[in-house]
């Protein structure tokens, strides 16, 4: 107990040169735990990108390519899903409901998705979240659009501006459809997700704008009463069931459908596979935050061993009041995990501080649901080793002190 009070009061005594070293190690280990969470939260979000829906259906191509352009929008698929297909899937036993997609247009290099108004009731990502509008509401009308957040803010539309849809995807388009303008109706919430840069528009309004004429434009407007119509064909579509119980049943049917190629996926199972595919991102991120703690803890005994040379005189003191070498030895270890255990004391506090301020930022603008929650198992586990580390860090400066001499702390040297 004496060694302890005697190493707070030391530590009281070079109170600048601790506080800056424990600064840095609190600094560490907040960027360590910081790093941990987004890296297991990003991992939690990036596989809830889409969530509560049980399949998605489209040609058949890969499991992640179909993923890749049904939700993320990157790539295209080669070929749809035909409509009579589709409402014959619909009406299988179990089906709760289902969602239309349809891609291949564009505006400003920005996606155009035509779907139902079901997109805006079943449509759910993260955490089973729902879609909300920051503005306005779902279309109603065939010639209305409903923007992503990102959409809106980098093009500068808002409510009732006027917009023209292109064909094909990507920045360069050759053909726009100038006869058919869109009003914007609504606006989204941020999400985190390719819903924020894409344009929705009812699935009957991607068959009005490719009317190859003006009678067929003018008979499709009349057909076309349910926003939806009859469509020959469709990109993908999503289904979600009364019972995940339905899942793989209707799946390996519609793997084995025999009108038609198609391809049924699990999209959680396979965006885990996409994201296995990028644990090299996880592992640099480690290693970077490995290196700042352990940067950290190369100024923790760069501070020690200067200070000690500075306290030869204070270290020969101690001796000689009756102080034992071992005694030398257990204060300057109390000094360095005291310092260790304060940093990760304040690392801790800092990491809650920066992931409360963070945590609407990376949900709207990365998509990355944060946990606010108790440190994990693992991330105690970090904590534990950074503290073993301090600890044997310290007994460097500590076995040099134990060896200094009486004689070489008193004696002047010239």
């Amino acid at each position: 107990m004496i060694l302890i009070k005697l190493a707070i009061s030391s530590l009281y005594n070079r109170r600048a040169s601790a506080l800056l070293t424990l600064f840095t190690i609190a600094i560490s280990v907040m960027l360590l735990l910081s790093i941990e969470r987004v890296r297991v939260d990003a991992k939690s979000s990036f596989s809830n990108t889409i969530s509560g829906t049980d399949l998605i259906v489209g040609a058949r191509t890969g499991d992640i390519q179909l993923l890749l352009s049904s939700v993320f929008r990157i790539g295209h698929a080669n070929n749809g899903v035909s409509w009579q297909s589709y409402q014959y899937i619909k009406q299988q036993r179990g089906v709760k409901w289902t969602i239309p997609l349809s891609l291949g247009d564009s505006h400003k290099g920005q996606a155009v998705l035509g779907t139902s108004d079901d997109y805006f009731t079943h449509y759910q990502y993260a955490k089973k979240q729902s879609l909300s509008f920051s503005q306005g509401q779902p279309f109603r009308h065939l010639n209305e659009v409903v923007l992503g957040a990102q959409v809106a803010e980098n093009l500068g539309y808002s409510l009732g501006d006027s917009i023209v849809i292109s064909h094909g995807m990507g920045n360069t388009s050759f053909h726009h459809h100038d006869d058919n303008p869109f009003t914007v109706v609504g606006i989204l919430n941020a999400t985190g997700t390719p819903v924020d840069k894409t344009l929705h528009i009812p699935l009957a309004a991607i068959e009005q704008i490719h009317a190859t004429n003006h009678t067929e434009h003018e008979h499709v407007h009349e057909q076309l009463t349910d926003l939806i119509g009859e469509p020959k064909q469709i990109t993908a579509f999503l289904i979600g069931f009364d019972s995940p119980l339905y899942t793989l049943q209707v799946r390996r049917n519609i793997n084995q459908f025999k009108d038609e190629a198609l391809l049924a996926i699990m999209p959680g199972v396979t965006l885990r596979e996409l994201w296995e595919m990028l644990t090299i991102v996880e592992k640099i991120l480690l290693m970077f935050s490995m290196v700042v703690v352990l940067v950290s803890l190369l100024g923790m005994l760069t501070s020690l061993l200067a200070s000690l040379n500075q306290r030869r005189r204070e270290l020969a003191i101690l001796r000689s009041v009756g102080a034992r070498p071992w005694h030398l030895f257990a204060l300057i270890s109390i000094e360095s995990l005291l310092t260790t255990f304060l940093g990760c004391l304040a690392g801790c506090g800092l990491f809650y501080l920066l992931m409360s301020l963070a945590a609407g930022y990376l949900q709207s603008h990365a998509g990355i649901t944060i946990t606010i929650a108790m440190l994990s198992g693992y991330e105690l586990m970090l904590i534990g080793a950074i503290m073993a580390a301090g600890f044997i860090v310290g007994l460097i400066p500590a076995t040099r002190a134990y060896f200094y001499s009486l004689s070489d702390g008193m004696s002047i040297k010239i």
